[in-house]
């Protein structure tokens, strides 16, 4: 099995570094390969909407950036962990600009361009925050969940880890094992 994750955070070290990168470590102990991309690092521009990905068979977004490595990782993998921390009570700018140029590779059932290889791809969703309660923005996060589905992702979780202002994802003991046991489900 082949997992993707994607860091959607400005920070290469922070809190989703840490949280996607341990889910991976617990795909990796159970035989996954993976592979992590931090948008830190990678130049990617939002989506023109100037629908070229959809004409003319199959040609692909059209926009000439770091995202192109990202298809080519998707189109190999079995799934994707994307990782945010939650801004203003949604996914990061990072996340969604990932999130919106997957229209160029994605085409739910509704769509006329429907291709049965690219559904059921597994997903899991993971949001970090300051803020103690997990459940505060919930309905954002349904949300997101569904929209994903929409797309024809099989979503294996929606995890939300919560209380981050005070300690690091690194020095909760309570998160290692949580973290890679996602991991280890999502690779069994």
């Amino acid at each position: 099995m082949k997992i993707v994750g994607f860091i959607a955070s400005p920070h290469k070290e922070g809190n989703t570094a840490w949280i996607v990168n341990k889910i991976l470590e617990g795909a990796q102990e159970q035989g996954a390969e993976t592979q992590s991309w931090s948008s830190s690092e990678l130049d990617i521009k939002p989506c023109q909407g100037c629908l070229a990905c959809h004409r003319q068979g199959d040609r692909g977004c059209t926009v000439n950036d770091d995202m192109q490595k990202l298809y080519d990782a998707l189109k190999h993998a079995d799934a994707l962990v994307l990782g945010s921390p939650v801004y203003m009570g949604q996914m990061s700018a990072q996340a969604k600009i990932f999130t919106d140029r997957l229209f160029a590779q994605i085409n739910p059932r509704f769509s006329p361009q429907f291709k049965e290889q690219n559904a059921g791809k597994k997903l899991v969703l993971v949001f970090n925050q300051g803020n103690p309660d997990p459940g505060m923005f919930q309905v954002y996060f349904d949300y997101t969940k569904h929209m994903f589905q929409l797309l024809e992702f099989d979503v294996r979780g929606l995890h939300v880890v919560a209380g981050m202002r005070n300690e690091p994802a690194c020095e909760r003991k309570d998160l290692h094992a949580v973290m890679k046991d996602i991991g280890s489900a999502l690779a069994s």
